[in-house]
């Protein structure tokens, strides 16, 4: 991935396509700022959709780490598979 750049949003307002190209082959964010703060940035969304991949794998992995401290705090036992599915008839 190459550096991200950075544009004002009037700048990038008057040549919105050159800011979406740019995003989309360097696959880096163009950041958009206003008065030298950030307020948004450009980015492929093929790269976008990666990262919201990424972040709902990375959620599921700390709920489950959350489960396991759960139980080890409670000492509940796990419920084994099987079970969970007669209970809920599904099998």
């Amino acid at each position: 991935m190459t550096e991200a750049s950075e544009r004002s949003v009037s700048e990038a307002r008057k040549d919105l396509a050159a800011v979406i190209d740019a995003a989309r082959s360097t696959h880096a964010p163009v950041w958009l700022s206003r008065r030298g703060h950030r307020v948004a940035a450009v980015v492929a969304a093929d790269d976008l959709e990666r990262l919201e991949a990424l972040a709902e794998d990375m959620a599921d992995i700390l709920d489950a780490e959350a489960a396991r401290a759960e139980m080890r705090t409670t000492e509940a036992e796990p419920v084994p598979w099987e079970q969970v599915k007669a209970d809920l008839g599904l099998s």
